[in-house]
């Protein structure tokens, strides 16, 4: 069986093997402990590189989060890492990885700013002697690929989600992220899913998951005080069962989803739970706006708390009963999900939500290995009842799927075999590049 921990997953032979497999792979056996955290310095490199990571914004994305950990895992090697992004909340975060933090409007879309763009990058690139340049996002991509083809330098992309394509134009606008030198997925499922759109060769594709701090996401680290004051922010008691959905407040999430379940649940009768959306809303669409709406019109007004941006997430989670993703687009790979798990607590996810390898769930596991449930996406009544299996399980029962969600997160998204194969791949990569 395959094992996240033991598989060179950035080889052309492992992309191979997952983008021709039929069905799920294979779930590992799960280890009898959680192994110890990663040492938090890694021994210097000979050689050390200089990466320019090029992200569209440092707020609360997945691809946000990436570039940050990305600066982390290259500073403790030794090599250097330029994060250039739009900026935000977390982009102090950067310097406290050890990573160095350019501003740049990069998220602007308009094609006159991208190339104003691509030329200051140009010259950041060769002022700096970069080895690689690492772009998270279509917009960052553009100018960014545009700078590796005038300066020579290695161009990689990671994908986090699956991207709409609704038109032909879209397709173009989306196109860049399969550009890349070596294109990384953050799961099977994304791989698949820019093998079957965009026809690059296998050899391209690398599966790189990311990596949760399962020190910071740790129950017995938050103490009932924490907790405590959360549900207070929210107006929830302690006894009341609450579902919690992490996320920024867009479409491809899923609100809306979970907002019709909400609804059945009142009609089967079900009292004492509450639903949090906590996550942050740009103001780039009506969707918030739209939820409100149905919100009203499900009359679930009473049971439903729009929390937007929050801070202490390991207490978030430590006060959530279930955990829910109703994604309607690929998600890939959420970490909001995996940190869920980490912090113990059951998920309940759309199969667009999260792959097999992220959440273990029936039938691709049995019940006494599985780590949550899994439904179609966009199916309100399958969410609603899975919601009510989980409320109505034992204390015992809940606690038990908890503890495996950890244990698998642990011991399959670690910083360290993460880290050791992104390294190795940025070695691979920058080896046919000759060095200044």
């Amino acid at each position: 069986m395959n094992s996240r921990s033991n598989a060179a997953r950035t080889l052309p032979d492992r992309a191979s093997s997952v983008l021709q497999r039929p069905g799920p792979r294979q779930i590992s056996e799960e280890p009898s402990v959680v192994p110890a955290a990663p040492a938090a310095d890694a021994t210097p490199v000979v050689d050390p590189l200089t990466v320019v990571i090029v992200v569209p914004s440092l707020h609360a994305g997945a691809a946000d989060a990436g570039a940050v950990a990305l600066a982390r895992i290259l500073k403790r090697a030794g090599h250097r890492a330029i994060v250039v992004s739009r900026g935000g909340r977390i982009e102090s975060e950067v310097a406290a990885a050890g990573g160095e933090f350019i501003r740049l409007d990069v998220s602007n879309w308009n094609p006159v700013m991208m190339l104003v763009n691509a030329a200051a990058l140009i010259r950041l690139v060769r002022r700096v002697d970069g080895d690689l340049i690492h772009a998270h996002g279509r917009s960052a991509a553009w100018s960014a690929y545009l700078a590796a083809r005038v300066t020579g330098v290695p161009f990689l992309t990671t994908w986090y989600k699956g991207f709409r394509e609704q038109n032909v134009f879209k397709r173009i606008y989306n196109s860049v992220m399969a550009r890349g030198e070596r294109v990384i997925a953050v799961s099977d499922q994304i791989a698949e899913l820019i093998s079957e759109r965009h026809r690059i060769p296998l050899e391209r594709i690398c599966v790189v998951p990311a990596s949760i701090d399962v020190a910071r996401f740790d129950p017995a680290a938050v103490t009932e005080d924490r907790v405590e004051a959360v549900r207070r922010s929210w107006g929830v008691k302690r006894d009341t069962r609450l579902i919690l959905v992490v996320g920024r407040m867009l479409r491809r999430k899923g609100h809306h989803v979970v907002i019709k379940a909400v609804r059945r649940l009142k009609d089967l009768g079900l009292k004492d739970f509450v639903c949090v959306f906590a996550g942050e809303d740009q103001g780039r669409s009506s969707y918030t706006g739209e939820l409100w709406d149905l919100v009203l019109a499900t009359d679930t007004a009473d049971v439903i708390r729009l929390a937007g941006t929050v801070d202490d997430l390991p207490a978030v989670y430590a006060a959530a009963t279930v955990v829910v993703s109703g994604a309607v687009q690929p998600e890939g790979l959420q970490r909001a999900i995996l940190e869920a798990q980490s912090m113990e607590r059951p998920v309940v996810v759309s199969d667009l939500g999260a792959s097999p390898e992220v959440v273990l769930a029936p039938p691709a596991v049995s019940e006494d290995r599985m780590t949550g449930l899994r439904i179609p996406a966009g199916d309100d009544a399958a969410l609603a009842g899975a919601l009510v299996r989980l409320f109505a399980a034992p204390d015992a029962e809940r606690q038990a799927i908890g503890a495996r969600g950890r244990l698998w997160v642990a011991t399959q998204f670690n910083p360290a075999s993460v880290a050791e194969q992104i390294l190795g791949l940025y070695a691979a990569v920058a080896a046919g590049r000759p060095r200044h």
